[in-house]
């Protein structure tokens, strides 16, 4: 054997020995060699590698180390949706959701009740405080590291995450798969880098999690590299193989792959061993390296989890149990109010900047009128805030013995405080309106929604795009904007000929539109993306929404009484009427197929593996619209299993029980029109 052949082998056996050595450490927590003896190895495979460059691989341990800096990140298109959880905040609203599951299961059509009087198993895990990370895995290589983005697109931040000694470039099995979970940063670290910054001079870092998502989502890995992030992996999304059957065996298969996983899960039989759970952990999480603020908690068996399915933003199977949040004490210094683009008057109050769960804070919404005279809450005051995720403070107690006598109470508005219009309330409704509709604030945030990544996405128009166009006149409402030349852009300030060229174009393409899409940008009051996909799917066609009646919309599967009547009554409004009319013109709705068309005829599709030619949602969203069903799982009942490409444990359920299996093209010849 000659030389190079000879390094070529060692090198295999260094790279073998380094990933068993970090599995031992990072995901057994055992250590057979010392650090320095593990730095040796690592030192004897990168001066290889120097020599024989021909030999490196993308999962050699020597790659973690950071190479030049980027550009830019460029976009990825997530394998599987990225959602959010819903938060509860106490125990009778975690005795709500257990509730809630046993009715959604029950309910279940085709779905015998099998948990009749026994409690609902569900594994509790600790919610790091971290920032979100997506890993694909080819053959068991690294091949994206992607940030959770808007849950569809995300960033591509591989070469920042491979810097991260935790998160294996190669896995323990030769599988595909993608991979979620929270990257940390410890206290110690935290602190540590916050005493380097402190010398320097440098302003310092606010918590841990900030300084983990900066340090991912910045273009230098080698600055990456040099801060001492860490990882716990929670869930496999997606794999070419069959998938654990519950979540807990979900974990512990995580880590045969050889991901860090949080040690202290548990399974749990019902509420009372939630909240103990939850209980011990608010006692605990203080003596953790990282910061925990609450306890995930997931329905145990994956199958429920899939017939569940999910609202708009969040898995009807899982909360996140969240910690009381966090509270200081601060003086209201004013009170003043703002217009939404719903007309709603919400007071705030501007607050002594305070420090909260990790961040300064310096206003706080007071709700509503009512609100504010159950907290009896003054200009002056010295009030307890507290805040809840991410979202604005609230003020939740007055400190009344701290008051001095010079405390002015504060009167909501009887007029719009931009327009001067008499304010309006609905009957039962603590919520106070401005009803004028060109409203300038009111208007101008409308139009912001409009645009908006929600709504019609139209790049490079924001706020401060609108700002000018309605300033000088160009755009009265939104249906003006699809009119625009790029002779009415030139000539204002922030275009030049390109970035008029670009803003135009941007609006052409935008011109034809979904209708779930087109019924958000509308601005509906209580009419999110979970409602207005309900609403798309219920009447395939904007004509048929808008001519519905008030009980047909009270029918809709998770549409209230409140949410229907304002749909019913946006719909209604003069105003409302000319503009749609307006906008219609200009756009173009791309058509939904009315499911009485029955081409399908009830047909149950079920789909595996990716699609080349559309993404799984508009390949079910098709089948739908022709009149087909689409199910998450194989049996009798199955018309069709579609297999793409990297099929999983369905196709081979699907062989075995006989069952017609159809390739990608064979399905686009039965849904063609």
């Amino acid at each position: 054997m000659n030389g190079r052949q000879e390094a070529k082998r060692r090198m295999e056996k260094l790279r073998k020995a380094i990933n068993y050595h970090r599995y031992l450490y990072h995901v057994l927590d055992k250590q057979e060699i010392s650090d320095d003896a593990l730095d040796s190895l690592k030192h004897e495979l990168y001066k290889l590698e120097q020599k024989y460059p021909e030999f490196i691989t993308s999962d050699s341990p020597t790659q973690r180390v950071g190479g030049k800096p980027l550009e830019k990140f460029s976009k990825v298109r997530h394998r599987v949706r990225q959602w959010s959880f819903e938060d509860v905040f106490s125990e009778e609203e975690i005795k709500e959701f257990d509730a809630r599951v046993k009715k959604q299961i029950s309910i279940s059509k085709g779905s015998p009740w099998k948990f009749q009087g026994l409690p609902l198993e569900y594994t509790c895990e600790l919610k790091i405080d971290g920032f979100k990370i997506v890993l694909t895995y080819e053959k068991g290589i690294l091949k994206t590291a992607a940030t959770r983005g808007d849950g569809i697109i995300g960033e591509d931040v591989t070469q920042n995450v491979k810097t991260i000694e935790s998160i294996p470039l190669r896995l323990e099995k030769d599988v595909n798969v993608v991979v979620e979970g929270e990257i940390w940063m410890g206290k110690k670290e935290f602190e540590r880098l916050n005493l380097e910054r402190k010398k320097k001079g440098e302003p310092l870092f606010a918590n841990p999690r900030n300084v983990a998502a900066g340090s991912i989502r910045q273009l230098n890995p080698k600055v990456t590299a040099s801060r001492k992030l860490d990882s716990f992996m929670y869930d496999l999304s997606w794999g070419n193989f069959k998938l654990p059957e519950t979540q807990y065996d979900e974990l512990c298969f995580l880590r045969e792959l050889g991901f860090k996983v949080n040690p202290h899960f548990e399974l749990c039989k019902g509420v009372d061993e939630i909240v103990g759970y939850w209980r011990k952990w608010r006692k605990k999480r203080d003596k953790m390296d990282y910061w925990i603020d609450g306890v995930a908690v997931k329905l145990d068996e994956r199958e429920w989890q899939k017939k569940l399915g999910y609202t708009g933003k969040a898995p009807r199977f899982a909360v996140a149990f969240k910690f009381p949040a966090e509270q200081a004490v601060t003086v209201v210094e004013n009170i003043d109010v703002q217009v939404g683009r719903t007309g709603a008057l919400t007071p705030v109050a501007h607050l002594r900047p305070v420090l909260v769960a990790g961040s300064v804070v310096s206003r706080a919404t007071l709700h509503n009128k009512e609100e504010i005279k159950r907290l009896d809450v003054r200009v002056g005051d010295t009030v307890v805030v507290q805040k809840a995720g991410d979202v604005i403070p609230d003020v939740v107690k007055v400190i009344k013995e701290m008051r001095s006598g010079k405390e002015k109470v504060f009167k909501m508005p009887d007029k719009c405080p931009i327009c001067g219009t008499p304010v309006a309330r609905e009957k039962g409704s603590p919520v106070v309106k401005c009803p004028n509709k060109k409203c300038a604030v009111r208007h101008r945030r409308s139009l912001y929604y409009f645009v908006s990544k929600k709504g019609f996405d139209i790049e490079g128009m924001g706020a401060k795009i609108i700002d000018v166009l309605l300033d000088n006149g160009l755009i009265d409402d939104a249906a003006d904007i699809f009119d625009l030349k790029k002779g009415d852009l030139i000539p204002l300030e922030r275009f030049a000929e390109k970035s008029a060229e670009n803003l135009i174009k941007a609006i052409g393409a935008r011109k034809e539109i979904t209708l779930e899409r087109f019924i958000i940008s509308l601005g509906i009051p209580n009419v999110g993306e979970s409602t207005a996909r309900d609403l798309a799917k219920k009447f395939c066609s904007i004509e048929n929404l808008q001519n519905t009646d008030l009980e047909e919309l009270e029918k809709i599967r998770d549409i209230g009484g409140i949410v229907a009547k304002d749909v019913f009554n946006w719909f209604r409004g003069g105003y409302n009427k000319k503009f749609l009319n307006k906008l219609l013109k200009r756009v173009k709705i791309k058509l939904v197929r009315h499911r009485i068309s029955n081409k399908l005829g009830g047909k149950k599709f079920v789909l595996t593996g990716s699609l080349e030619s559309m993404s799984r949602d508009e390949a079910k969203d098709k089948v739908r619209s022709l009149g087909g069903v689409v199910a998450e799982s194989v049996s009798q009942k199955t018309d069709f299993v579609v297999a793409g490409k990297d099929p999983g444990s369905k196709y081979d359920k699907a062989k075995k029980m006989g069952i017609k299996i159809l390739n990608e093209k064979a399905f686009l010849d039965i849904i063609k029109a």
